[in-house]
């Protein structure tokens, strides 16, 4: 069972914590978390490109000149491809990226995710997350905490913290029930609170 120190914003250690195994020390199959970030980047696609076809674009559907006798090759419209201006072929149209995947698949993922940070030694527990609402003043705690790219996992009704977290550069603040493979693998360091942590373990490690 892995444990962890519990540290508080100024970096110091305040205690220990036990995790669950089942939830922070599960084996870890890249292929899985692969499939997984590429459904989530694949439901985030706005699917907006759009081309014209040769029916669509603006012009005249009359010959552009006859069969025979002008030395040019044969033409049959100017909305044809391969006139400036012309209908695309194959272009794309406005479409939905997004798949299925199994509810299984996402949760063990996403305990696999979880694991791969305890493993690197990119996992942070701190025993609260209090600050003023400024953003100074959580950059300046993140620093302490370690890491330059961060998430931070807190519930939603810290609102200091949703305030303060909001315009940082390069870190993220999300509540446990938006915990996610995508946004965990794209921070270096993931920092939970002893509540996340507390939530985190209920909600993966119930019986499928």
């Amino acid at each position: 069972m892995p444990k962890l120190d519990v540290k508080n914003l100024t970096g110091k250690n305040v205690g220990s914590i036990d995790l669950d195994d089942a939830v922070f020390g599960a084996d870890i199959n890249e292929h899985l978390l692969w499939e997984v970030v590429k459904w989530q980047r694949a439901k985030r696609r706005a699917g907006t490109a759009s081309t014209k076809r040769l029916g669509e674009v603006r012009g005249s559907s009359k010959k552009v000149w006859k069969q025979k006798g002008t030395g040019q090759a044969r033409q049959g419209s100017r909305q044809a491809p391969h006139f400036v201006g012309g209908g695309s072929v194959f272009g794309p149209k406005p479409r939905d990226y997004s798949y299925a995947m199994p509810r299984k698949a996402k949760k063990a993922a996403l305990r696999q995710a979880l694991s791969l940070r305890v493993s690197e030694s990119k996992l942070v527990v701190v025993d609260a997350f209090k600050t003023d609402g400024k953003t100074k003043s959580v950059a300046t705690a993140l620093k302490t905490l370690g890491g330059k790219k961060v998430l931070i996992v807190d519930a939603k009704d810290n609102a200091e913290l949703t305030r303060g977290a909001k315009n940082l550069a390069s870190s993220q603040w999300i509540a446990p029930e938006g915990v996610n493979v995508y946004d965990i693998l794209r921070h270096d360091t993931l920092v939970l609170t002893q509540a996340a942590v507390q939530q985190l373990t209920t909600a993966l490690s119930e019986s499928e």
